[in-house]
């Protein structure tokens, strides 16, 4: 394909998100199956151009004076990609795929963009209008910054597993990859992002990957789970356990001792976990299911640790899934809430004495957060707050509270929250 067929092809897919509300990865895939002759290169090219869209969908906006999917998309390739305005026009207008010739505004649009400085909040940060409240009591006057950080590519995260390697050897078995250690958890590896229009290393195509030496994992959410403290010998519960990230991080560093089990109230989710599990050399591992009667039972007060990753906005993860900043709503949210603190009143039934809750978020609301935090206390004087971390390379992410938070902008990971909770009667 020619640059003006990927651009109409991004236009498209654009616009079958907004008018239909499809999931990205929907939109893109529909798009893919319809288009049998679009190339490797081409797939890439108009998957980054759709997600970078998205993800500056209202500063774009600003900077074009103009809605629309064709709008942003014209912005992006000057903008964010430093295509010259030429270049631009000659895509457009290619006959017969282009989308059409550049108009005199959307030149003079592209020439001279309104400026940025002007616009407010949330247009600079790329967030909702309703956000802006909650983003500000967790940001301050930084909150756009934050949000633009959000906005950002990710990189790819590794974390080398030491039931089976070391970092140093995971390193060298990925070195056709550009690899590198992140300095802020030993077994924790990084692949910066590629170019937009490029695609990402197939990781998963590696033989350490299949060997089950590496994972693909978030630094924020090894962090999350590097909260936990000393798990070696320990009874762990992990209540949330979804595709099981956080509950492989968590056996990892358990070294084959104790037992951790993992629920998740979705038995399709536990899927990937017992596979998963296998491919890293888990031999300490009990999959809980929904799917058989009372399947927690004979846990209560047992467990040295319950972790919960609760169920969230997932605010902290946009840079991932920039299209859901869009689709995420104040009842949706609400709903959350409650979710939030159901799990965590359920957790409390797992605890021993002594023991500790770590309550995990991929969420930067303090509605998530800390008010969850503050009104779990009241309900559970028993339980008391402990600081999420004791590695000095980390507490400067620690809140006036105590609690992490993590977010692109500060740590270079996905946005996270991590209070730990300990049972002190």
């Amino acid at each position: 394909m020619r640059d003006g067929g990927r651009l109409a092809a991004a236009i498209e897919v654009l616009t079958e998100i907004e008018s239909r509300h499809r999931p990205v990865r929907l939109a893109l895939k529909a798009w893919g199956d319809s288009a049998r002759y679009a190339g490797a290169k081409d797939r890439a090219f108009v998957s980054g151009l759709v997600l970078d869209v998205l993800r500056r969908r209202r500063s774009l906006a600003w900077r074009m004076g103009e809605e629309g999917a064709r709008a942003a998309a014209l912005g992006v390739l000057k903008f964010l990609w430093g295509w010259a305005i030429e270049r631009i026009a000659e895509a457009a207008g290619e006959a017969p795929h282009g989308p059409g010739p550049l108009s005199d505004a959307e030149r003079l649009a592209l020439e001279t963009p309104r400026d940025l400085a002007d616009a407010p909040a949330s247009v600079r940060g790329d967030y909702p209008d309703w956000l802006d409240a909650s983003l500000a009591r967790a940001f301050g006057e930084a909150r756009a910054e934050e949000g633009a950080a959000l906005a950002e590519r990710a990189p790819v995260d590794l974390r080398a597993n030491r039931l089976k390697t070391g970092p140093g050897k995971a390193m060298k078995a990925l070195a056709p990859l550009p690899v590198r250690a992140t300095g802020v958890l030993p077994e924790a590896l990084r692949i910066d992002p590629p170019r937009a229009d490029e695609r990402a290393p197939a990781v998963e195509a590696m033989p350490a990957f299949v060997k089950g030496w590496v994972e693909v994992q978030d630094l924020g959410s090894q962090i999350a789970a590097a909260c936990a403290g000393e798990v070696k010998g320990q009874q762990v519960l992990d209540l949330c356990a979804g595709g099981g990230g956080k509950t492989l991080a968590l056996a990892a560093a358990m070294e084959t001792t104790g037992q951790i089990y993992a629920y998740d109230s979705d038995a399709r989710r536990l899927t990937d976990t017992i596979r998963r599990g296998e491919r890293a050399g888990v031999r300490n591992l009990q999959v809980r299911t929904p799917a058989k009667p009372e399947p927690l039972k004979g846990l209560e007060g047992r467990m040295d640790l319950v972790f919960v990753d609760a169920p969230c906005s997932g605010t902290g993860s946009w840079r991932r899934h920039p299209d859901t900043k869009w689709r995420l709503t104040p009842q949706t949210l609400e709903k959350r809430l409650a979710d939030q603190d159901l799990v965590l009143d359920q957790a409390t039934a797992f605890v021993k004495p002594g023991g500790r809750i770590v309550y995990v978020t991929c969420s930067v609301l303090p509605e998530e957060d800390e008010d969850r935090v503050a009104a779990f206390l009241v309900r559970h004087p028993e339980f008391a707050v402990r600081p999420a971390t004791d590695d000095p390379t980390l507490a400067r992410h620690l809140t006036p509270d105590r609690y992490l938070r993590l977010s692109p902008r500060s740590a270079g990971t996905d946005g996270f929250f991590v209070a730990v909770l300990e049972k002190v009667r």
